[in-house]
């Protein structure tokens, strides 16, 4: 309409004069309006013409905007990607992961989720999670499970408990044990433990998170058994610290369904924690 005719417009917008013709035509049976007559030679809009001459300036923004968003899309690396774990995997063993790919690309969104492997594993079937950071077992019909790497248990207790070297069942059974809350499958592999060896345990407290479990055994509550990543070399100044005879061991793997669609930084993601083996 600018333009005053159809052949102008066309060879501004690099279109044929009927292509041009098309299009109008088009968007007054979509809008249900005439949007231009013809003067003489001189095409001009009417009064809804006009009207939606006033619009076309912040459609155009809109539209740009909107193809500018999308296209930041189009490698991956901005996007989002949903992580669900365990609260010890992401407390001990995510941070740096995270660090580095936010480094790496920086407009990557990724949200973390904790719970326990059940519920993970079922988010991510449900596709409500896009990749799940979880304790060995894990299985379903749609998922890919990687194992990543093995974590030892350990045994602490107070400073002057006097251990021994290698803690069995019965030892801890000599003191109050605090173990992590029932439900999750760190507490089922530690209660394993104690079933095979004949150890019939009633723990002392049962707490959801392995933080307090680690300041209540300092403060002299009690002794526990916790994953190895959870004990960092700074808590021995705290704490007595010593393997498991026999070893007690989880697994910690990848699940993501079968059908997802990686995109990049979904992939990149994935790489960073297939290289914590």
């Amino acid at each position: 309409m600018e333009m005053g005719s159809f052949s102008a417009a066309a060879q501004r917008l690099d279109l044929t004069q009927p292509a041009v013709s098309l299009q109008v035509r088009q968007l007054e049976r979509r809008l249900g309006t005439v949007l231009i007559e013809r003067v003489g030679r001189t095409l001009r809009p009417t009064a809804a013409g006009a009207e939606l001459l006033a619009h076309v300036g912040r459609i155009d923004a809109a539209v740009s905007e909107a193809i500018a968003a999308v296209s930041r899309h189009a490698d991956g690396a901005t996007g989002r990607v949903r992580l669900g774990t365990g609260a010890t995997a992401c407390i001990f063993l995510l941070p740096p992961v995270l660090r580095s790919l936010r480094q790496r690309f920086p407009g990557l969104d990724i949200t973390v989720s904790t719970g326990n492997t059940a519920d993970i594993v079922q988010a991510v079937e449900d596709n409500t999670l896009d990749l799940g950071l979880v304790t060995l077992p894990a299985s379903g019909r749609m998922l890919e499970v990687t194992p990543l790497l093995d974590d030892a248990f350990v045994a602490i207790a107070p400073q002057g408990t006097a251990l021994p070297a290698r803690v069995r069942a019965k030892d801890l059974a000599r003191h109050p044990v605090l173990l992590y809350e029932p439900g999750g499958q760190t507490r089922r592999i530690a209660d394993a433990w104690f079933a095979r060896a004949g150890v019939a345990l009633q723990p002392a407290m049962s707490l959801g998170s392995v933080e307090a479990i680690k300041e209540l055994v300092a403060a002299g509550l009690g002794c526990a058994v916790l994953p190895g990543m959870a004990v960092r070399e700074e808590h021995r100044n705290t704490l007595e610290v010593r393997p498991l005879s026999p070893a007690l061991r989880r697994t910690l793997a990848m699940v993501v369904r079968r059908d997802k669609r990686l995109h990049l930084g979904l992939r990149e993601t994935m790489a960073a924690l297939r290289a914590l083996k």
